[in-house]
Formats: structure tokens, C-alpha cells, sequence
């Protein structure tokens, strides 16, 4: 099976869930979240260094939770800043 590349919005917003995962972790390990998260070390690594930008939303459903994090306020702050409204055509 061929992945279809990354857009740079992809990237980017995989660059601002890891951002906010590591902040959110903070002093405590890696290897500690992880455990609580039911993922490996390597796996949580990938994802905070942007290395896996896609993560599958039961792994960050279960990031959330290991790091007290609400999934509305992973969404908010990992959403991109908003351009120009444009109505929707109905």
C-alpha cells in the first residue's frame, strides 16, 4: 500500500500536536506517558518530534487521557489559525 504524501498543512499540524504533547507532558517521562497510554516509547517520540504526523486518533485519544488533556482542547490548539471566512454555497 502506497501513502499518499503529506501536505504541508499535514506537517504542520502535526509539528503543533507534538509541540503541545511535550509541553503537556512536561517533567514526566516519556516512557511514563507512554506506558499510561498503552504505546510504546518510540511511538510517542515519533509523534511529539513530527516524525509520525498522522497519528490514529485512538493513540492520541489515549494520549489525551494519560496527560489529562480534554480531545475539544487538542482539537483548539492544534487547529490552524482560521483564514478569511468563506461562506459555505448551499
Amino acid at each position: 500500500m502506497v501513502r499518499t504524501p503529506l501536505t504541508p498543512e499535514e506537517r504542520l499540524r502535526g509539528e503543533r500536536l507534538g509541540r503541545l504533547l511535550r509541553e503537556a507532558r512536561g517533567a514526566r517521562s516519556m516512557v511514563e506517558i507512554a506506558a499510561s497510554a498503552g504505546i510504546s516509547a518510540e511511538t510517542l517520540r515519533k509523534i511529539e518530534t513530527g516524525r509520525a504526523p498522522t497519528p490514529a486518533f485512538f493513540t492520541v485519544a489515549a494520549l489525551a487521557g494519560a496527560l489529562g488533556l480534554s480531545m475539544d482542547e487538542l482539537l483548539m490548539r492544534c487547529a490552524p489559525e482560521p483564514d478569511v471566512a468563506v461562506p459555505l454555497a448551499g
